[in-house]
């Protein structure tokens, strides 16, 4: 059975990764064990963990500053560990609040220093990117959330600052050309764009670490990551392993690049039917919607449940939207075919004529 599957996360994996990852579960490489099974710091395991960072580098065309790591916490785990590595306790750190991932950042950071919160569309309903905003030139640091899943909103440019820029690209990582190395730090749980859950992949400048003055956990440290090759506690192996396919399997589609232009067409059929249908209507500023979830209601909310059970009999699942923001949301990301996009429209189209 063919299922169209736009959940927001974990989400969709290319086929070829899955009938992989299933023989590897069986036997890994010939080894006679399941990738399950082996050793992480057996050759055949740190070989897997090299090709995720290197295809990381490679892909987003890092600097030679950059290390990549492969954490456990997801991003969440992010939100503190970003502050507690790189905010000393009475310096201050500028956060711009666009969604529900970002004020937990905000909240967590301020458990380390001061947290200025430079811009928040929060009285919108976090339906738009704030666009004018001024970053104090002391603060350590300006972090952004690229993408916000749960409303549908995505930075479509790169804010223009002297202070170093962290961001969480947890929903958009990957989908879309940008210069990467105009960040000091980017973390993204992998569940979205680079693999299945487990896993975060955090790539940052070591020019970075080293500058604050308190004790860090040594699990917590950064560089303590970095020298143990992002292996000083047992990673997340079978996690990490699907990473490195996925991310082989994106370099094989041609990189960045061409998945983008992908992405940039199914965002494009979907929004087109959203604007021109009477049933439905988008709920964020057409400037700053997102490429990677689309977010929609219906002006007659007593329908939308019946919409979801046609849905559900056409074999589309994952298109209710976030308890916060309602409506439906349509997740579509890198893996997720034009083809499905496709099914999403027409049953929009059908159900709209059935109802009209």
């Amino acid at each position: 059975m063919k299922v169209h599957n736009f959940n927001a996360g974990p989400s969709v994996l290319p086929n070829e990764v899955l009938y992989k990852a299933s023989k590897a579960l069986i036997d890994f490489e010939g080894s006679g064990m399941s990738i399950l099974e082996i050793g992480h710091r057996t050759e055949p395991f740190i070989a897997v963990m090299e090709e995720a960072r290197n295809l990381v580098r490679e892909l987003m065309q890092l600097d030679d500053d950059f290390e990549v790591l492969y954490l456990h916490g997801g991003a969440t785990t992010q939100f503190m560990q970003v502050p507690m590595n790189l905010l000393e306790s009475s310096e201050t750190a500028a956060y711009v609040d666009t969604g529900v991932w970002s004020n937990k950042a905000i909240k967590e950071a301020k458990l380390f220093g001061f947290v200025d919160v430079v811009a928040s569309s929060k009285d919108s309903n976090y339906n738009h990117i704030p666009k004018q905003f001024n970053i104090p030139p002391q603060a350590s640091y300006l972090h952004i959330t690229t993408n916000n899943t749960i409303y549908g909103t995505q930075w479509h440019m790169t804010p223009v600052t002297d202070v170093p820029l962290i961001a969480d690209m947890s929903s958009d990582i990957m989908s879309r050309s940008m210069d990467f190395n105009k960040y000091s730090l980017i973390y993204a749980g992998v569940q979205k764009n680079m693999g299945a859950a487990g896993a975060t992949m955090v790539a940052i400048r070591k020019s970075m670490l080293g500058k604050v003055t308190r004790k860090i956990p040594a699990i917590l440290d950064y560089k303590n990551h970095i020298d143990n090759g992002s292996m000083l506690n047992t990673p997340p192996v079978f996690a990490v392993y699907i990473s490195m396919l996925t991310l082989r399997w994106l370099k094989e589609q041609g990189g960045i690049p061409a998945i983008e232009k992908i992405n940039q067409k199914k965002a494009a059929l979907l929004y087109d039917e959203i604007d021109h249908n009477p049933l439905f209507r988008g709920t964020v500023a057409k400037e700053d919607r997102s490429l990677m979830n689309a977010c929609f209601i219906m002006d007659k909310p007593e329908m939308e449940d019946e919409f979801l059970k046609f849905c559900k009999k056409e074999d589309i699942v994952g298109i209710k939207g976030h308890r916060l923001s309602g409506g439906f949301r349509v997740s579509m990301y890198n893996a997720l075919p034009y083809e499905s996009v496709e099914v999403m429209v027409e049953a929009m189209k059908y159900f709209s004529l059935k109802k009209a």
